[in-house]
């Protein structure tokens, strides 16, 4: 299932530059990890694409948490309905991101990211993506990266 991976810092510095090219924070730490997985690079971009912007920017849950999820369900998740114990072991692993990305963040609201680095008129320039979103790109990816590393 997990083919080689790269190194953290290779990890990190590949979601980094793929939101420096446009990506969705979402997008970046997915594709980030996706050829460890053999995940399919068009189906990565699509599935993770509208949670950019904390949700579609609803500005709720930081997108890149959430790609850090999908991450963590390509390496962790269930694919029998039924299997319970890997199901919450895969819950258990994703409330941890949380937990260590709120310990590094203080939350992982999109709207609470941004509202001490950018106000309305940033966001709209989209000048937070320099301000605050790689920064916290890349601690997703070096927190999924600790993660999944336990799985192998």
């Amino acid at each position: 299932m997990i083919s080689q991976s790269k190194t953290k810092q290779e990890t990190i510095d590949k979601a980094l530059i793929l939101f420096d090219e446009g990506y969705a924070c979402s997008q970046a730490v997915l594709l980030a990890f996706g050829n460890q997985f053999n995940l399919d690079e068009s189906t990565a971009k699509l599935i993770s694409s509208t949670f950019g912007g904390g949700m579609g920017r609803l500005r709720q849950k930081c997108g890149a948490v959430t790609g850090g999820f999908m991450v963590l369900g390509l390496a962790y998740g269930n694919t029998d309905p039924k299997d319970m114990d890997t199901k919450l072991a895969a819950y258990n692993k994703v409330q941890e991101l949380n937990r260590q990305f709120e310990e590094i963040n203080g939350t992982s609201i999109c709207a609470e990211i941004l509202a001490p680095y950018a106000n309305e008129d940033e966001v709209t320039q989209r000048l937070h993506h320099k301000l605050i979103c790689r920064k916290v790109v890349g601690d997703a990816a070096g927190l999924v990266y600790d993660l999944v590393q336990q799985s192998i």
